[in-house]
């Protein structure tokens, strides 16, 4: 059985599907099927939801302490195995080496830090303004079970985010798996399991995505939704969720600009830049996309991005020295191809890539288009890849505009050395995340999330466990 053959694991046992069908799971360098992935029928979404009930029964009734206990032996056991989760990951999904070893390693951090926050999940007494013989109480219970719905572009850190924050809460949670990059995710839910994590607890199922999340968000078990995706396919979920009175977290697409001021570190801004674009082959919800440019240093700017970009080595992942792989599926190869033919044919500048590498696998040349105009497609549908957009701007209110234009409001970065500008910027850019003179940073104890169309909840901070209690209001008369 191959490392890349992953089953269910549901009530603590891992399980082929009930009829037995699978889907072929495909190594994105050269497109060879390298394992299968079970896919779920309904009897097993039955026995799945019916674990999580079981599971929550059990978890919420353990305390705090109990539950961190187990939480940070899982991260130990992800920290132990971290040279293997990471090749796992890097062989379905693409992404180098190293980026997958750093994205395991967060993510035994993130657990760690969510299972100590567990324990500072507070309620509050609140002096009666009636009597004092009654003690009024504002508590904080777990939600209940959840449903969490993952996506392959961080195969681990984006499962890792919800069953911590709803683990520590005290809820159980039901994940519903990349079947494009299954094998990662079951390595850092068995690492949960074999951390002691009773059964039902957590449990991971994988198949058909409309037929699981139109079964598991209307079915009377599950209490929350949480989904990481595009925007399109969070809207169609938030309406089936609000059908039901399913509360929700939706860390949803983003189309993240850029605002590089006139008296910006240069260098600064072009290196970092060049770093965070080409990151996962640009397959990043933060992904910086619309580089906005002071006119003075935008074409500057745009070719010495261009040369940095030229300069990398893009390859298989797993081969020593990569610094870009492929991308994790034939879809976005043909969608940066049309992107980018529609961008140029609209007037826009190719300075560097702008075609596929080869013909197996799923390579493409990292691309940098300057003078991008208004009407582009790629400048206001999220290209999703390895692409980077320059425009030059006048003021910084004009930036500031442009940076707002589009519905999505997820991350923004800006390069200035002024203080004015940093503090227009942090009061008029409208994202759930912005990042000035440096590259994304998502830690475990900062929020994580967008506004707008971009999403809405957090799962990052101690905002993050908010989202998986109940707040309730209690008062006892001394009688």
């Amino acid at each position: 059985m191959s490392d890349h053959d992953i089953q269910h694991f549901i009530l603590g046992q891992w399980r082929d599907g009930a009829a037995g069908r699978s889907l072929p799971v495909l190594d994105p360098a050269d497109g060879q099927i390298i394992g299968r992935v079970a896919r779920a029928e309904r009897s097993d979404l039955d026995d799945a939801v019916a674990a999580a009930q079981s599971g929550f029964d059990t978890w919420r009734n353990m305390t705090a302490l109990e539950r961190a206990r187990i939480m940070r032996k899982a991260a130990s056991l992800l920290r132990e195995r971290a040279e293997h989760v990471a090749s796992l990951m890097t062989r379905e999904q693409g992404k180098p080496l190293a980026e997958a070893r750093a994205e395991t390693a967060a993510a035994a951090d993130i657990i760690d830090w969510f299972a100590d926050e567990g324990m500072r999940v507070y309620g509050r007494l609140v002096p009666s303004r009636h009597n004092l013989a009654i003690r009024q109480m504002v508590v904080k219970d777990p939600v209940g079970p959840v449903a969490a719905f993952t996506p392959w572009n961080f195969p681990i850190n984006q499962v890792v985010r919800k069953v911590s924050a709803g683990l520590a809460a005290g809820c159980s949670m039901l994940v519903k798996g990349p079947e494009e990059t299954p094998a990662s995710p079951a390595a850092l839910i068995r690492a949960f399991a074999d951390a002691g994590l009773p059964p039902g607890v957590l449990g991971l199922v994988y198949g058909d995505p409309a037929e699981i999340s139109s079964y598991l968000i209307a079915h009377p078990v599950i209490r929350k939704i949480t989904f990481t995706g595009s925007t399109a396919i969070g809207k169609q979920l938030a309406a089936l969720a609000g059908q039901h009175m399913k509360r929700t977290t939706m860390e949803l697409g983003g189309h993240a600009p850029v605002i590089v001021c006139d008296d910006a570190d240069l260098e600064l801004a072009v290196k970092t830049s060049v770093t965070s674009k080409f990151r996962n082959a640009g397959q990043v919800c933060i992904s910086p996309t619309r580089f906005l440019v002071h006119r003075r240093i935008a074409e500057e700017f745009a070719v010495e991005f261009a040369r940095r970009t030229h300069d990398l080595r893009v390859g298989n992942g797993l081969a020593e020295g990569t610094q870009m792989g492929p991308l994790a599926n034939a879809r976005r190869v043909a969608a940066m191809d049309d992107l980018t033919r529609d961008a140029v044919s609209r007037g826009a500048r190719l300075l560097a890539g702008g075609e596929r590498i080869g013909q197996a696998g799923n390579f493409w040349r990292p691309t940098v288009l300057a003078d991008v105009p208004l009407d582009a497609r790629a400048l206001n549908e999220e290209p999703f890849g390895p692409m980077a957009l320059v425009r030059p701007f006048d003021t910084l209110e004009e930036a500031i505009t442009e940076a707002n234009r589009l519905p999505y409001g997820l991350a923004g970065y800006a390069f200035t050395r002024g203080l004015k500008n940093a503090d227009l910027l942090t009061r008029h850019v409208e994202v759930g995340m912005l990042w000035v003179n440096m590259g994304a940073l998502a830690s475990a104890e900062m929020p994580f999330g967008g506004i707008k169309e971009s999403g809405h909840g957090t799962e990052g901070g101690s905002e993050a466990l908010e989202a998986y209690l109940n707040t309730r209001s209690v008062a006892i008369m001394n009688a």
